[in-house]
C-alpha cells in the first residue's frame, strides 16, 4: 500500500467531522420533536431560551445545550444582538409542520431505528439469516409513515395516478384497490380522501401497523370506504381489485415474483399494478450519489435484512433499478410494463397482464 496522500487524508476527515456532526444532530432532532420544542418554534416568533422553556415545560439549562447545538447545524436560527432562537420558515417547514412536503423528521427515526438494531444486523451478517420487519424497533415504523408521507401528500394524487393509464378516471368513477404493504396507511387514506367513490383495502403482514392504519383511518374521517386487514403479499384476499399499489415495499419481500404472480391472479380485466419504488439508476457508479447514499445505508440496515428473513429471500435491495424491477413484473407473468413518472426519490411504474 502506498503512503497515504496528506492534503487527502484532511480532506476526509474533514468530510467524516461533517458527518459525525450530522449523526449527532440526528439525535438532536429526534429529541427535540420528541419533547415539542420545533412545534413550539413554529410560527417563527424568536424566543430566549428561558420563553421557550416556559412554553414546553423543559429545563433551561438543557434547553440551551440543545439550541447552541442546533443553532451550530443551521437547523435554528440564533440572533445574538437579543440572544434569541427562531425557526425560518424554511427550517419549520423541515422540522415543524408535519403536513409539509419538505418534513424531514421522520426521516431521523428511521435512522434512530438503525444505531439501535445495529447489533441484530450484524448477527444477519455473520448467520445471513436477515431481520424481519417486525425485530425492527417501533420507532422504524412510526419513522417510515412520517419520512414517506411527505411525498405521497406531494406527488401521489397530482401526479403519480394521473401517469397512470386511465387510473384517475376509474378512481373517480368508483374503483376497487388494494394497497399491500401500506404500513401505516398514509398511502391508502389519502387515495380515500381524493377518491370517495372509490373503496380502498391495505394489508400489511405487521399487525401493530395495521391497528395503527385502522386508527388513523377514523382520525382522517374516511373509516367508511378504507379497510385495513393483516395480510402477506403473495396471500392477501380479495379480487377483481382494478388496482393494486405497492408503494416503496417490493424490495423488501423475500419473493417478489411470487408476489406479483399473486397480484396478477387478484386484479380485475385491464386491472394495473402501481409499483412505487426508492429511484435508481441500474448501474452501481450511477447510484453513487447522496440520494443513493441515502437509500443503501437504509438497505443495508433494513431492507435486504428483511428480504432475506422470508422465503426465497431475494434481496433486491432499496436501489435495485428499473431492469430489475421489469424482470420481476415479466417472470410474475405481466407484459406491460412502463415507468410512468419519477421524482428525484422515487420511481411510478405502471405494470399490467
Amino acid at each position: 500500500m502506498r503512503e497515504p496522500d496528506m492534503q487527502k487524508l484532511d480532506a476526509l476527515v474533514g468530510r467524516l467531522v461533517g458527518d459525525v456532526g450530522a449523526a449527532m444532530s440526528g439525535a438532536l432532532v429526534v429529541l427535540g420533536d420528541k419533547v415539542g420544542l420545533f412545534k413550539a418554534m413554529a410560527d417563527g416568533t424568536p424566543l430566549r431560551v428561558e420563553q421557550l422553556a416556559a412554553k414546553t415545560g423543559v429545563k433551561e439549562r438543557y434547553l440551551r445545550e440543545w439550541l447552541s447545538a442546533q443553532a451550530a447545524a443551521d437547523y435554528v436560527t440564533y440572533d445574538e444582538k437579543t440572544d434569541r432562537f427562531s425557526l425560518t420558515a424554511e427550517q419549520a417547514m423541515v422540522f415543524a409542520k408535519e403536513n409539509s412536503p419538505a418534513f424531514f423528521v421522520g426521516a431521523f427515526e428511521v435512522v434512530q431505528s438503525m444505531w439501535m438494531d445495529e447489533p441484530k444486523v450484524a448477527d444477519a451478517f455473520r448467520t445471513g439469516k436477515g431481520l424481519g420487519w417486525h425485530e425492527h424497533s417501533t420507532c422504524l415504523f412510526r419513522g417510515t409513515e412520517r419520512f414517506f408521507r411527505p411525498g405521497y401528500n406531494s406527488h401521489l394524487v397530482d401526479e403519480w395516478i394521473p401517469s397512470v393509464a386511465g387510473m384517475e378516471e376509474k378512481l373517480k368513477a368508483g374503483a376497487n384497490v388494494a394497497d399491500v404493504g401500506c404500513g401505516h396507511g398514509a398511502s391508502t387514506i389519502l387515495m380515500a380522501q381524493a377518491y370517495p367513490a372509490s373503496r380502498f383495502t391495505g394489508f400489511d403482514y405487521h399487525g401493530p401497523s395495521i391497528e395503527r392504519a385502522k386508527a388513523a383511518a377514523k382520525e382522517a374521517g374516511v373509516a367508511d370506504r378504507v379497510t385495513f386487514e393483516q395480510g402477506r403479499a403473495a396471500e392477501f384476499p380479495g379480487g377483481s381489485y382494478d388496482m393494486v399499489a405497492m408503494f416503496d415495499c417490493l424490495h423488501d419481500m423475500g419473493d417478489p415474483v411470487g408476489a406479483g404472480r399473486h397480484v396478477k391472479e387478484t386484479l380485475a380485466p385491464n386491472g394495473t399494478w402501481l409499483i412505487v419504488e426508492p429511484f435508481a439508476h441500474d448501474r452501481l457508479k450511477d447510484n453513487l450519489n447522496p440520494v443513493g447514499r441515502v437509500y443503501y445505508g437504509a438497505s443495508t440496515m433494513i431492507c435486504t435484512p428483511a428480504s432475506l428473513s422470508q422465503e426465497v429471500g431475494l434481496g433486491l435491495g432499496a436501489q435495485a433499478g428499473e431492469m430489475r424491477l421489469r424482470k420481476v413484473a415479466l417472470d410474475a407473468g405481466f407484459k406491460h410494463f412502463r415507468r410512468a413518472t419519477e421524482t428525484p426519490f422515487n420511481m411510478v411504474f405502471e405494470v399490467r397482464a
